[in-house]
Parts: C-alpha cells; structure tokens; sequence
C-alpha cells in the first residue's frame, strides 16, 4: 500500500461466480463502503449501521 492511497480494502468474501463482497474504508474520512461485484456488474454503497448513519472508522487507519 502506498501512502497517498486513499481507500482501503479492510475485508473480502467470495470468488468466482457467485461474486464477492468487499469493505473498503476511506482514509481521509473514516467512511466504510461496501462493494459488491458479480459477473460484469457491480456496485458501490456506503455501509450503514442499524440506524441508517454510515459506519466510521477512526482515523488514522
């Protein structure tokens, strides 16, 4: 990882068809995202706690 990279990917699930899941958290903000990819499709979203405020990690990470 170099120093000026901005996201980073802090977990991964899946492989292959059924496609993957995976985490990534912004290192200027703390704001958590969640990727999903399957096939040739994808997308992105701000991971949410249970009471629809995104998750934040502290920083630095």
């Amino acid at each position: 990882m170099k120093d000026d990279d901005r996201f980073i990917k802090t977990y991964s699930q899946g492989v292959g068809l059924s496609g993957t899941f995976e985490i990534w958290v912004d290192r200027y903000t703390g704001v958590n995202y969640i990727y999903r990819q399957r096939g040739y499709s994808g997308g992105i979203s701000p991971l949410l706690d249970k009471d629809g405020k995104p998750v934040v990690t502290p920083i630095p990470y």
